[in-house]
């Protein structure tokens, strides 16, 4: 589990059930990362809602911080949900 997870929601709340799930599927992402970097790695994640309510994107980012690297992944959709799904697979 990766130990420093900022979660940001933008023109929106977050609620526990999202962030709970932003943890489970973005905090195991470690698995990945070697061993020596587990430590160091850490993960900010930007969750967008559309300012204008007629529009109804979601996108979700995350900017993973590795000890000589930094890895981007960005998603809109209608679902906040399949956003975080989406980014997940990506990473």
């Amino acid at each position: 589990m990766i130990k420093k997870l900022e979660i940001t929601g933008v023109h929106f709340e977050l609620d526990a059930d999202l962030k709970k799930y932003v943890k489970s599927k973005i905090g195991k992402l470690d698995k990945y990362i070697p061993r020596n970097s587990r430590e160091s790695a850490h993960a900010e994640v930007f969750l967008k809602e559309a300012k204008e309510k007629s529009n109804k994107k979601r996108t979700c980012e995350v900017v993973l911080y590795l000890p000589n690297e930094k890895i981007t992944a960005k998603e809109t959709t209608i679902n906040m949900y399949a956003a975080i799904d989406i980014v997940e697979a990506k990473l």
